[in-house]
């Protein structure tokens, strides 16, 4: 058996958690388009500072996978964002400060929420409701009953969480 560094197997999994629930989640029957085999899967990333850039750079090691959307109300980050999407993704993404906007976008496939902790519920159950499938950073909720209405909200519309 070979030995592993903490940190080594922290990274390994972090980056194999981020981007698993994409290859399980768009394509199938319950996502808003059915994907080819060939065909990218749609990626927006809500809350780009810090843990959001982190999924950004994730992501785009990925052949299959595009950030097609930055949202976070902050547009001083757009440009600088942006710029490394298209330098290795080759794609422009769709630059939005308002969830509600990049929700309503047909070409939005997930949402990868990285957003600060007290949206997290939010976002779930707003992407859920417009037919996205989302990955969200821990924690889901600060409440129980937050994390009850994200569940019956995915159950509800058919989506991955």
């Amino acid at each position: 058996m070979k030995n592993i560094t903490r940190r080594a197997f922290l990274k390994q999994t972090a980056a194999a958690s981020a981007v698993f629930p994409l290859f399980t989640i768009a394509g199938t029957k319950a996502s808003g388009r059915v994907l080819g085999a060939n065909d990218a899967i749609h990626v927006g990333v809500a809350g780009i500072h810090g843990q959001g850039n982190a999924h950004i750079d994730q992501y785009l090691e990925f052949k299959n996978v595009r950030v097609t959307h930055l949202i976070d109300p902050d547009r001083s980050l757009f440009e600088s964002r942006g710029k490394k999407i298209r330098d290795k993704g080759g794609n422009n993404p769709k630059c939005f400060q308002d969830i509600r906007a990049a929700l309503d976008d047909k070409d939005l496939d997930v949402v990868s929420v990285a957003a600060p902790n007290h949206w997290h519920s939010l976002i779930t159950i707003w992407a859920c409701q417009a037919g996205k499938d989302v990955y969200v950073e821990k924690p889901l909720s600060h409440e129980l009953t937050e994390g009850r209405r994200c569940i019956e909200a995915a159950r509800k519309y058919g989506r991955m969480v």
